[in-house]
């Protein structure tokens, strides 16, 4: 790991020196590597539209791939984005001004996406879903304007544990966000590097480096969410059972089709005895 001062990009300039920050660090950056890997995410010489909400995850997300590409290990171009959504009172020169004392090629896209779903949305349901397909379409757009080929976000581990367990209880299906998928017009892949990341090692990581956090103030401002209910049932079952995280995403990563139920994806019905006289 290259933590000489001389030899470091300016994403972790003012680092702290500790043993233990240096653990979190490259441990970061091994599971972020493996994720990559894993899922077979580099296209040689591709472009990443690597899109920053000013949280801890995306923060980490985007210090985890400058590190890989500082030591040769990620061989794309790599361009940030954020998409300022027009919420009121947010703090739109915080993301440019530390991009630019950074050296970080980037592009900051303003689209009053909070107004269209405060207006859409009824009052006492939650604006996430919205929200999420107009951010989405719009960072697709940006992608295919500055020729990128993948739109990368900041999901983490615990965000795929919260995803799979919201699909298993309010929607009827074993499902989550996917580390690697194709948009559905095919001209896009959707790159998650932190699958394998733990959200609480995010949080240490952004608080070290004292990252200017944007908390986000239309669904951060809503009470008793489904997802908020989820993390709160890992977080006990963590608290009595510490490492429950890390088994239950091992289980996302072992499926046996021949031990569920589905028969699209396990062919029962041809299922035969082959030590049958």
């Amino acid at each position: 790991m290259l933590d000489d001062s001389d030899d470091i990009h300016p994403l972790f300039h003012g680092a702290p020196g500790t043993t233990k920050f240096k653990k979190l660090r490259k441990r970061i950056i091994r599971e972020t590597r493996e994720a990559i890997e894993r899922y077979g995410m580099i296209e040689r010489d591709a472009r990443w539209l690597v899109c920053l909400s000013g949280g801890k995850d995306s923060y980490t997300l985007l210090a985890a791939l400058y590190e890989l590409k500082w030591r040769g290990l990620l061989p794309v171009d790599i361009l940030a984005c954020n998409l300022d959504q027009g919420q009121p009172g947010f703090p739109a020169t915080v993301l440019p001004t530390f991009l630019e004392e950074r050296g970080v090629p980037h592009r900051i896209e303003y689209q009053d996406t909070y107004s269209i779903v405060k207006d859409k949305v009824p009052a006492g349901r939650t604006y996430c879903a919205l929200c999420s397909r107009l951010r989405r379409g719009n960072l697709y757009r940006i992608a295919r304007e500055e020729g990128c080929s993948a739109v990368v976000l900041g999901h983490h581990r615990d965000d795929i544990l919260e995803t799979f367990f919201m699909n298993l209880f309010h929607g009827g299906r074993l499902a989550t966000m996917p580390p690697k998928l194709v948009n559905e017009e095919g001209d896009l892949f959707v790159y998650r590097p932190l699958a394998h990341v733990a959200e609480a090692d995010c949080a240490a990581f952004a608080r070290a480096m004292n990252y200017p956090i944007i908390p986000c103030d239309l669904c951060g401002s809503q009470d008793g969410l489904q997802r908020q209910q989820i993390k709160a049932m890992l977080d006990g079952w963590e608290a009595n059972s510490p490492g429950r995280r890390n088994v239950l995403f091992r289980a996302l990563a072992t499926a046996r089709p021949s031990h569920l139920l589905d028969p699209a994806l396990f062919d029962f019905a041809g299922l035969t005895r082959p030590n049958t006289g």
